[in-house]
């Protein structure tokens, strides 16, 4: 083989390869681009179901003690009216009162 030859022959073979493993590097980053697209959409659903979840407990501990607050509210306010010996004093106090001093029933009058 003369010079020329394997001066064709190198080159042939460099514009072969290159095209080659360019070739190879184009469809594996555009594999890598798509496995990457594909992890992101992934991890944005994925983070989305954790704020979901983190706003359901959240919102449902805040409803929780919200419940709470207004029931132990309510069984204070019951207690308040009920017939316990403080509360029959102040009534038969004032009803007392009331008699006594000759007020009717009738605020106005």
């Amino acid at each position: 083989m003369s010079a020329s030859e394997w001066s064709n022959l190198t080159l042939h073979l460099e514009d072969s390869l290159t095209s080659v493993l360019s070739h190879y590097l184009d469809s594996w980053r555009r594999n890598l681009t798509t496995a990457a697209r594909a992890l992101d959409k992934t991890l944005a659903e994925e983070n989305v179901r954790d704020v979901i979840w983190y706003l359901t407990v959240m919102i449902g501990m805040f409803a929780f003690i919200l419940v709470a607050m207004l029931v132990s509210t309510v069984k204070s306010k019951r207690r308040e009216h009920s017939n316990d010996p403080y509360h029959q004093y102040i009534k038969e106090d004032w009803a007392a009162q009331k008699q006594h001093n000759g007020l009717s029933d009738d605020i106005g009058g």
